[in-house]
This record gives C-alpha cells, structure tokens and sequence, in this order.
C-alpha cells in the first residue's frame, strides 16, 4: 500500500506514533509519504536548521516528508494554539492536498481534530480514504486540561468530531471507553476498533537492577514504589504524600519516588518538607535512555490521576511502559487502565485520590513474598508483549488500512 501520513507532531519532535511506526510499515512492504509542519514542540520554536517556508521536502531516515507553513505555539495561550492547529490545517488542506504523491490510504494520528480537514479534503479531492487515530477524546478532554471551556465552542468542535468520524473509513481507539463514547455518538461499532498504544520498545524495556545507580539514586535498602513523569494538577499526587505519611510508622522502609518534573514539583517538595516527610524522595527528570534503567530499581511502580469520568475511559502510556519493564503496578486509576492490568494479574488497584486505599494497596504489597512480586512483574511483560507490543500495535493498523482500501473499492 500507499500510506500517507498526515501529522501534527512529527520527528525530530517527540512522536511515538510517527517516524518509528511509519518506518515499520516500510518495513511491512508499504510505501510511506508524510504530511506536517515545521518542528516546533515542545516549546514552540521552530528547530535549529529548519525555517518556515511554503514547502519543504526532506527524507528523514528514508521516510519522504512534505512540510507546510504553520503558526508555531506552544503555550498557555489558548487563543495561539487554536491558530496554531488552524494555521497548519489549512496549509495541509492547500499546499500539501496537492503536493502528495498518489495514496491508498491516509493515517491521521489526532491530536488536534483540525487534522481532520486536511484528511477529508483529500477524501473529496483525490479520493484517498483514511484512518483516524484518537489518543484524545475531543471535546471531553478539553475542559478537563482548562485549555477551552466555551459552551457553544465545545458544541462545535463535537459537531466537527462527528463530521471527521463519519468521514473516516475505519477508526482507531486506545480503550475500550473511548469506543463506547463514540457509539454513543452514533458511530457505527464496527466501525472503530480498539488498539492499545505501546511504549518504545527501544528505549523501555526488562533491565537488570544496577547495583550502582540504586546506590546512587539512594534507593538502597528501600521498598521503592515508585512514580515517573509529569508531575501535574491531573495527576494529583499530593493525595500520596498523604499515604506515605499513612504508612510510615507501620513500614519505615517503604519509599515513595518520584521521578520527573512538571508544575507541581515544587509544591509537592515544599509539602512533603512541611509534613517532614523522610519515607519520599524525588529524583531529577531523566532522560528517556536511562528510563529503562530507573524504572528497574523499583519495587512496584505507580499510576495516579485524579478520579474524573474522562480518565476511567483514558490509558495513560506510562501503563505500557511499566508493564514492558516487568515490575509490579499499583494502579490508581479507575475504569479501563484498571482492567488492563487486572487482565495482565500485573498488579494491585487502589482508589484514586484517596490516602488510605493508596496505604491498604502498600500493606498488600508488602505482605508479598518476593516469588509473588516477581510473577506479577513476569505477568507484565509477558502481556505487553503478546498484546501491547510495537510489533503486534504495528499489524492491526495495517489490518485496518487494508480494511479502508477495501471498503472504498467495494
């Protein structure tokens, strides 16, 4: 086949879901030819070496790649993100609707549902079918991030949704959930399927405790339950704060890790110093080479986000990434992140936001033997690798473009 990419974050931006997997499906046998911006996320800066020009084609690794002007944004400011997002789905819609080769099929990978015009503008204009990718589920998460809030602008952006996905030959989810929601929506079930995201396999992965960087990172002689990412308001983590304090007189060798950064950081260091706190310790962002190696001195690793309905129906990817490196999850978080782990027996739940269920899941944990801790962690990997690998990620959505080809020439 002939898979155009059609992408809002594209390498050298970080993408899991762009020039690995369109490097994987070349190497499937498929021809793959990319639609995007010029670089500019994280922090809104167009990238060292590029500059915004009307068109500009490279080949990045041996993907061909078409990029096109755009608004470059990327921060609080709602007003110059929704430019942003525009800015390039108009420039995709004109300059690159026709400056791409031929296609079978498009691959539109959302993020912003603006993708979504370039895509049906090629359905219309060179009769190219396509698959949309949801890792968001717009309008429901937007107020949640308090990025948008407008009533009558969340109506549109619905009615625009249902436009996109009615549009779409096939569509694909990351849960169970956001299948539900959509058939709830009035789109067809056998329409959507569900695929799971994967983690880098590259970059994580089983890795032998080292002796050393646990020393180093005072993880020695600890039970570590650890937590690695963004530290933010969603992911309300002041609440584990509480369960260490919970839990410390009973088990003063359990510590709580966390691992990263993000805007709450330092609220949480101060509160933590408040409450004089000796059983958490935080670790400085690490970089995604030396993930692998951190996450491995854990003991069990932990999942937390605010208990809100959008989130029982959402997959945080740490999930995956956790599950690949083979320890034992305390999940925290309600709804189909839950079910996954429960079907893998890779873990324990606990009520999100909720200090004494967090310290009832610990004291489970920690009347486990080390034989029981192991089986879990195995448990883990080997589910991430029957059901959530790149690999097995990576053939059903080639199933599913073979489905949209077929459907259109039906």
């Amino acid at each position: 086949m002939k898979i155009l990419f059609i992408a809002y974050y594209f390498q050298p931006e970080p993408n899991f879901m762009a020039l690995p997997f369109a490097k994987k499906l070349m190497e499937f046998g498929h021809e793959v030819e990319v639609l995007t911006g010029f670089p500019n996320y994280p922090g809104g800066r167009v990238y060292e070496g590029y500059r915004i020009r009307l068109l500009q084609r490279e080949v990045l690794e041996g993907v061909p790649i078409i990029r096109v002007p755009l608004y470059p944004s990327h921060d609080r400011s709602s007003f110059r993100r929704i430019i942003s997002y525009v800015s390039l789905a108009a420039s995709q819609s004109t300059i690159g609707a026709f400056s791409v080769k031929p296609a079978d099929v498009a691959f539109v990978n959302q993020g912003p549902v603006t993708l979504g015009l370039p895509a049906c503008v090629l359905r219309l204009l060179r009769r190219i079918p396509f698959v949309c990718a949801i890792q968001d589920l717009w309008p429901d998460t937007l107020p949640a991030t308090g990025m948008f809030d407008s009533k009558v602008g969340l109506k549109l952006i619905d009615v625009w949704c249902n436009f996109v996905y009615k549009c779409a030959s096939k569509i694909v989810v990351i849960s169970p959930g956001f299948k539900k929601k959509l058939c709830e929506r009035g789109i067809p079930a056998d329409k959507i399927e569900v695929i799971y995201n994967w983690c880098d396999d590259t970059l994580i992965h089983p890795d032998e405790p080292d002796p050393k960087l646990r020393k180093q990172l005072k993880l020695e002689n600890r039970f570590n339950i650890m937590f690695a990412g963004n530290m933010g308001k969603l992911q309300s983590l002041g609440v584990v704060l509480e369960a260490a304090k919970i839990i410390a007189p009973e088990y003063p060798n359990v510590q709580f890790v966390f691992v990263g950064s993000g805007v709450e950081e330092e609220p949480l260091k101060q509160k933590a110093a408040d409450m004089s706190l000796k059983n958490v310790l935080f670790i400085a962002r690490q970089p995604m080479s030396e993930i692998s190696r951190v996450l491995s001195l854990a003991e069990v690793l932990f999942v937390h986000l605010k208990d809100d309905p959008l989130f029982r129906i959402t997959v945080p990817g740490k999930t995956q990434a956790y599950l690949a490196v083979g320890r034992p999850i305390l999940m925290g978080v309600k709804g189909d992140t839950a079910d996954l782990v429960a079907r893998a027996k890779a873990g324990l739940p606990c009520e999100p936001e909720n200090p004494n269920s967090i310290a009832e899941a610990v004291r489970k944990f920690m009347g486990m033997s080390q034989a029981e801790l192991d089986k879990m962690g195995e448990n883990g990997k080997r589910f991430y690798e029957q059901e959530l690998s790149f690999d097995i990620g990576a053939r059903k959505y080639e199933k599913n473009f073979y489905s949209a080809v077929e459907g259109t020439n039906k």
